[in-house]
């Protein structure tokens, strides 16, 4: 029973998320625990959309709505994963489920994480977009192309072979359609997005992260399952290492695809995407044909998700 778990990041919340797994006392022990740790209501911000929306809520919030998934996956299932991947702020989730640190350090963490991210925007317009249908080469060109000394673009999620999401200054991002449509990009969609994440302007916050888990005294480095991190779609045996994946993620691009073709290469084609949404399990549909993918996001799925993995 071989398989791999996979955690979304920001961007697949919404207002219902909760309520397939509600009545679950495991996954409801796990939201109050949340709630008392961060110092308001979760099940309450949920229903607040402007809230829910608002990064410095999303980011712990998918966290512990996605952690309190794997702890009803893990009860209900009968072997633990291969390996673990979470796309961008899920590969916290991803480190909390493999017990490398705890749900409090790492929620107290992600809120840090997620004030950095916004006081590193401060003064700056930033974006994002998706542009489809084009390679990573010639986006990549068009990035720098497009770049100056004062404004820049980068190409800052590898979702898929043509699915490629660009982060920088909305100025260029705005603008920057007809030259991606000019090499061959089929849509360059705009997304409702103001911070300009994976991107180098997250140098700071990069770095403040980084003086605060150096000095986390408490990391496991006996954790349960190795996990496949963002920054090079490969895993990490010691603390020090996990640490300066981490610390990179957050101003480097999401390696997605090399990370699923990477747990592919390891003899691994089945997956579970734990957390709210399918947005991961769509992805692994464009990335490769022979591999399995289920979202336990709809309680149900968890049964189909097991069936799944039993059937060798």
């Amino acid at each position: 029973m071989s398989y791999a778990v996979l955690f979304p990041g920001q961007g697949s919340q919404n207002k219902g998320m909760l309520e397939p797994y509600i009545k679950d006392s495991v996954f409801s022990k796990i939201i109050d625990q949340s709630s008392e740790i961060l110092g308001y209501n979760l099940t309450e911000v949920v229903q607040d959309e402007s809230k829910l929306n608002n990064t410095l809520y999303t980011q712990p919030i998918m966290v512990a709505v996605s952690y309190a998934m794997w702890c009803v996956w893990k009860e209900r299932s009968s072997a633990l994963p291969s390996y673990a991947a979470g796309h961008s702020l899920g590969e916290y989730t991803a480190l909390v489920a493999n017990e490398f640190i705890s749900l409090e350090d790492c929620l107290n963490l992600v809120v840090i994480r997620a004030k950095s991210m916004l006081e590193a925007m401060d003064g700056i317009e930033g974006g994002m977009a998706a542009v489809i249908g084009l390679n990573a080469e010639d986006i990549q060109s068009v990035c720098s192309d497009l770049s100056t000394d004062k404004e820049l673009i980068q190409a800052v999620n590898f979702n898929s072979e043509k699915q490629i999401v660009v982060a920088g200054h909305m100025n260029i991002i705005k603008d920057s359609a007809p030259s991606f449509k000019s090499k061959g990009a089929k849509l360059v969609k705009v997304l409702p997005v103001s911070i300009a994440a994976h991107t180098t302007l997250m140098n700071e916050c990069s770095s403040v992260l980084d003086k605060i888990l150096i000095n986390m005294d408490n990391l496991n480095n006996n954790f349960l399952f190795p996990v496949i991190h963002n920054v090079d779609a490969k895993p990490k045996d010691t603390n020090s290492d996990i640490i300066n994946a981490l610390c990179k993620q957050v101003k480097s691009p999401v390696l997605w695809t090399k990370t699923i073709e990477s747990i592919r290469e390891m003899s691994i084609t089945k997956f579970i995407e734990i957390g709210p949404g399918n947005i991961l399990s769509g992805l692994n549909k464009r990335i490769a044909s022979d591999i399995s993918s289920v979202s336990i996001s709809n309680y149900e799925n968890i049964n189909v998700a097991s069936e799944m993995c039993l059937n060798d």
